[in-house]
């Protein structure tokens, strides 16, 4: 496994050949990095539930570079789907789609439908457009983590979760910290309405202020639309320290909250963001950073719910499951 941190024209050229060739590739979006493979590849998938722990079944996101390849996976496609992708597209959204013959179960969890989008980081459209320049369809990639863990926002955190598992031949492309910090909004279009899984930065209130679509909020986990998605289970996105929502702390707590709250006595502070967007940005980062201050407890104030906040909340909730 290598970490190409300076992301040349060449190294990007050598990335997208050797995902063709079967490996894995590690790489940057605006939201969390990514754990890349073919997707129309099985034995490639595989070792990404292998790497990743992940149980079988769970459904995978298909990367491309642009709404002109929409149809190779998706068909039936509703018009407010194609509003949705040319307003938001590139950028931190999830389309769920009635799936093509392209699209098999391996990846679809087995399910009639596809999830699909495109990143804006400019490491993966540009990787994208290179793989696809070399025949590739489209690349599957969760989050660069173990399954039910912290998704990395940097290069060296997706290493540090996954080098142990990575063969020699896999690729992790450094493309600098990830601007958003949760993963994408997974908006489930294969109904006359529009319904949001799982939140993220492209929300309700946006949508409908751009576009003047309606869309409902899923309840916690879906399953009144009998879909499976990525980051649905109730506990997910946990470090090994306890998460702790708005109680008392401990000396040698773990301290998370705005900048405009104080630092409780004797505990560590892991991130003061001033705003819901830099919370997002910071909020992986700091749990990260619990770890590795090997701490036992962490206490979170949350940040308001609106905006990207409601994501925030939901991956707070999900971290503090237990």
């Amino acid at each position: 496994m290598s970490i190409i941190s300076n992301c040349t024209t060449a190294t990007i050229k050598a990335a997208a050949t050797s995902l063709i060739d079967g490996n894995l590739v590690a790489f940057p979006t605006e939201t969390v990095y990514g754990l890349g493979a073919v997707a129309t590849n099985e034995d490639a998938i595989a070792r990404i539930y292998e790497v990743k722990g992940r149980p079988v079944g769970h459904p995978l996101i298909v990367h491309i570079s642009s709404i002109k390849h929409l149809d190779k996976w998706a068909r039936n496609v509703p018009e407010y789907a194609i509003k949705l992708a040319r307003n938001f597209w590139p950028g931190p959204m999830t389309l769920i789609l009635p799936r093509t013959s392209l699209a098999k179960d391996f990846i679809t969890g087995g399910q009639d439908n596809v999830g699909v989008r495109v990143p804006s980081h400019t490491v993966a459209l540009e990787l994208l457009r290179e793989f696809e320049s070399q025949g590739g369809l489209g690349i599957a990639a969760p989050s660069a983590n173990r399954f039910g863990k912290v998704s990395p926002t940097s290069a060296q955190a997706a290493s540090d979760e996954l080098s142990e598992y990575l063969s020699p031949n896999d690729l992790i492309l450094d493309g600098g910290p990830c601007v958003v910090g949760v993963e994408s909004s997974i908006i489930n279009c294969t109904q006359d309405i529009p319904t949001i899984l799982r939140p993220g930065a492209v929300t309700t209130e946006l949508i409908y202020e751009k576009l003047g679509i309606v869309v409902k909020q899923s309840n916690k986990d879906g399953t009144e639309l009998k879909i499976k998605a990525s980051g649905l289970l109730e506990s997910h996105y946990a470090p090994a320290a306890k998460v702790f929502i708005s109680i008392d702390t401990q000396p040698g707590d773990g301290f998370i909250a705005y900048s405009s709250i104080p630092t409780p006595t004797g505990t560590l502070r892991l991130a003061s963001p001033n705003n819901n967007d830099e919370y997002a940005n910071q909020f992986y980062q700091a749990l990260r950073l619990a770890d590795s201050k090997q701490l036992q407890r962490v206490v979170v104030v949350p940040p308001t719910n609106e905006g990207v906040g409601i994501a925030i909340n939901d991956r707070l909730n999900k971290a503090a499951f237990y």
